[in-house]
């Protein structure tokens, strides 16, 4: 794809999300039938960076290809995949831990609203969210703690989708979306008081990266909590059973490559940060574990709740079903099951990986930039 067939796509895509009258799921996807770049060149573009899934021993060249390619990746995914996050799970793109009796849309909630406790946000801060996908975090922790949430999201398509929302749910003077990459934030250094990420920054080629943008634009003490996707010590890359699931994972979610949990924890460190908490929140043996059904429970053929019945293995199958009826017939992009196809497989290995726990979505991290010691950001070099 050219520079300037990305930058038409991007500015479709931003037009297309914001336009009023396209609040429905099929709407959107009709719409997007009206522009040559929207369909099937995008999907393959994103598939072809996945032509090692049957030759995963020494596949290193494709990953590599992959990491070097990471904003374009990144990109392509959500374009073309964020329409069905939306219709499927809520405004909320994460996981969270499942308690029993609890409806998804609580879960998703409490699971927000323990970083904004982690971080202690009270009203008159000034908190970013990294990553922050169509805003549903935001929102949820703005409401919660009356803190100012700046969100931060490098797709033109989400953005949009986001300021959108903000506005029609009217909490547009606490919640503020900016279009940037998280390896080059558009900040100053040491302006916000608190930093989260939710189940983003898996998209950066290291951690190291967007890490260190979020120690640079933090003040001196301030505190940052992430969600951090990651392989578990269970996972062994040498298995090819092993690998093929979070190959799976990495295809269908528009990851280059999955980091450990002991990666993500030096990453901190590497740029910074004063770890003062660790957890994989997703361990069965972990805490309040007997309270909680499995975080991939929804997407689990077993799973049912007919508030996000669209999640489930069953409604899964219906969306893909309608989806190809609606291609075949013109009214959806082509390409729009191809992609339909791909969420589903990605949801089938993170069930296999959850199941086995070689991944996890959940690794939880508390990081505090120092008061006092040498500040990094004065020293890192910028991209």
């Amino acid at each position: 794809m050219t520079v300037i067939e990305e930058n038409e796509l991007s500015q479709f895509s931003s037009n297309l999300a914001v336009d009023p009258e396209l609040e429905n799921f099929f709407v959107r996807l009709q719409k997007k039938t009206s522009n040559k770049h929207s369909g099937e060149k995008a999907a393959n573009d994103y598939v072809n960076y996945w032509n090692d899934r049957n030759k995963l021993e020494g596949n290193e060249a494709a990953v590599a290809e992959r990491e070097q390619n990471t904003q374009k990746l990144t990109n392509l995914y959500y374009d073309l995949a964020t329409d069905f996050y939306e219709w499927g799970w809520g405004e909320s793109f994460h996981f969270g831990r499942m308690f029993r009796g609890d409806p998804l849309k609580t879960s998703l909630s409490r699971h927000e609203d323990f970083l904004a406790l982690k971080l202690g946000l009270k009203p008159g801060q000034e908190c970013i969210d990294v990553g922050c996908g169509i805003g549903g975090p935001l929102r949820e922790i703005a409401r919660f703690t009356g803190a100012n949430i700046i969100g931060l999201n490098n797709n033109a398509y989400q953005v949009g989708r986001a300021r959108r929302i903000n506005k029609r749910e009217n909490i547009d003077s606490l919640c503020k979306v900016i279009k940037g990459s998280f390896n080059e934030m558009p900040f100053p250094e040491k302006i916000f008081d608190a930093a989260y990420a939710i189940e983003a920054t898996c998209h950066a080629t290291k951690l190291e990266d967007p890490y260190g943008e979020i120690f640079r634009v933090l003040k001196p003490g301030g505190l940052f909590a992430v969600y951090e996707w990651c392989t578990t010590d269970k996972y062994n890359e040498n298995d090819l059973k092993q690998k093929a699931i979070i190959h799976g994972i990495e295809e269908g979610d528009g990851i280059a490559a999955l980091r450990s949990t002991r990666e993500a924890v030096q990453a901190m460190k590497n740029v910074g940060f004063e770890v003062l908490e660790y957890q994989d929140l997703a361990d069965p043996e972990s805490w309040l574990a007997s309270a909680q059904k499995p975080w991939y429970d929804p997407f689990d053929s077993s799973y049912w709740d007919i508030s996000k019945f669209r999640a489930t293995t069953l409604g899964q199958t219906m969306t893909h079903t309608f989806v190809t009826v609606m291609e075949t017939v013109g009214l959806a992009p082509a390409g729009t099951t191809k992609i339909s196809g791909q969420l589903n497989h990605a949801a089938a290995c993170l069930v296999k990986g959850g199941k086995d726990h070689l991944f996890t979505p959940m690794f939880f991290m508390l990081g505090k930039k120092p008061l006092t010691s040498e500040d990094n950001s004065s020293t890192r070099q910028r991209k």
